[in-house]
């Protein structure tokens, strides 16, 4: 695979995970792969924004439920709710039982169907809940759990695209991405991004170091889960499932995070 540059990459990763005004300059396949790579920065990205938001509002005297729904709203935002539409769309497909092609069909209607709308109310819901969780706590703690969450959501896509998962779709985001990727280069990634996470929270003590570490492996499990089950079903992925499998590991983590 010819190799990209480092701008490349980001404008990608950039241009395609979220609404910042970004323009993708290359549309190939070796841009996927480094955009993909990238992925977890632009998580990082829009993590910060809301950990920003979150604390500016608690700073500001605003109490920790308008912090946490603000928290929850911005990564929303920054990507034009095109995660939360994808996962709508997923829960859709999947929730339809019909055959593959009748599921992608249904996932590329404009409506939102009931299973769309459930699994939108109880992800935002359990979102809000945790953050608000976190904030009451400590405002660096909802505004921590903001940035690993998001970190974690955009790892998901990297190890979503890696060799070996198909594409649901000859066109579309995950025709694109689909198989560009290394087994290794995912895992690298996977576990910097951890390893990141931990020393994060080293400052609230070892035993959150773990716990971040621990948030950030099960977050990326269960959209593991998410993902093999679309393959499934679907016979590959497609740019709804990345978002169902972003907003999966941003609420597996923040779960995570919620207990102990």
């Amino acid at each position: 695979m010819p190799r990209t540059s480092p701008a490349d990459a980001l404008r990608f990763a950039f241009g395609t995970l979220t609404a910042l005004p970004v323009k993708v300059t290359r549309w190939d396949r070796a841009a996927a792969r480094g955009g993909m790579l990238c992925a977890p920065l632009a998580g990082l990205v829009i993590g910060l924004c809301a950990a920003a938001l979150g604390t500016a509002l608690m700073a500001l005297g605003a109490g920790p439920l308008l912090a946490a729904t603000a928290t929850a709203a911005t990564p929303a935002a920054l990507t034009r709710g095109l995660h939360l539409d994808g996962l709508a769309d997923t829960a859709d497909g999947l929730g339809s039982a019909k055959p593959a092609d009748q599921a992608l069909r249904i996932m590329k209607q404009s409506d939102v169907g009931p299973f769309g709308v459930i699994t939108l109310l109880f992800t935002l819901l359990a979102q809000v809940a945790v953050l608000f969780q976190l904030y009451e706590a400590s405002w660096t703690r909802g505004a921590l759990a903001a940035v690993v969450s998001a970190a974690a959501a955009r790892l998901a896509l990297t190890l979503a695209a890696r060799n070996g998962v198909p594409p649901a779709r000859p066109e579309g985001l995950g025709a694109a991405v689909a198989g560009t990727v290394s087994q290794r280069a995912a895992l690298l990634t996977a576990a910097l991004v951890t390893v990141v996470a931990a020393l994060a929270a080293v400052p609230f003590g070892a035993y959150e170091a773990v716990r971040y570490a621990a948030a950030v492996v099960l977050a990326v499990g269960a959209a593991e889960l998410l993902l093999r089950h679309c393959v499934r079903r679907f016979g590959g992925i497609t740019g709804d499932v990345f978002g169902a499998l972003a907003e999966t590991a941003a609420t597996a983590a923040l779960v995570v995070l919620a207990l102990g």
